[in-house]
């Protein structure tokens, strides 16, 4: 597949956000290996092959025309080598603009930010690069550092899905958060 969209690394103040390449591999095992990172995904941890299976998958890009089309990007620091996670953005409505958002870090990397802005950049992308309507996110509700960073994207709780969701592990459940392109402030503005 060709990429359409996303040709550039998108950087922030820290971070570079780019798309995954083979060298990856230690480096998203290193977290989608562990089940404290799994634990909120509703899925096992990922084995090694399965890592290597999705860069390849992933590590082409999107042509972000239909429903299902998705963008993964690695999150990496400025000053030190290596992916500290990842930032996503799904289709799921193409005719309606409708999109998720997601993120997965290196436990290691918690608490300083990089997940807020790895995620406020995606956001800004999906709205002005990729016209999106809307962009939602599905957050397990036990996942209380997932929740500030939609509220810190500026996104508003619409629901709260009682058990809907199934694991080894059993029930959960899980909020939506959502935001509007309409809703973000131009950049410059106070």
């Amino acid at each position: 597949m060709n990429a359409t969209v996303f040709s550039e690394p998108l950087k922030t103040d820290r971070l570079v956000l780019r798309l995954f390449a083979e060298n990856d591999l230690d480096d998203m095992y290193a977290y989608q290996g562990l089940p404290e990172v799994a634990r909120y995904l509703y899925r096992p941890p990922r084995d090694r092959a399965r890592c290597a299976e999705v860069i390849g998958r992933i590590g082409q890009g999107t042509h972000w025309k239909e429903d299902g089309d998705s963008l993964t990007l690695a999150v990496c620091r400025h000053d030190t080598p290596g992916v500290i996670g990842e930032v996503m953005v799904s289709l799921s409505s193409a005719y309606a603009g409708q999109a998720e958002i997601g993120w997965v870090f290196h436990p290691d990397h918690g608490g300083r930010g990089y997940a807020t802005e790895a995620a406020l950049a995606l956001r800004d992308l999906a709205f002005q690069q990729l016209s999106v309507h809307r962009l939602f996110a599905r957050i397990d509700a036990d996942n209380t550092a997932s929740v500030r960073i939609c509220e810190r994207l500026s996104m508003r709780r619409e629901a709260h899905l009682i058990e809907n969701d199934r694991d080894d592990r059993g029930w959960g459940s899980e909020y939506v958060y959502a935001i509007l392109a309409r809703e973000i402030e131009p950049a410059g503005t106070d």
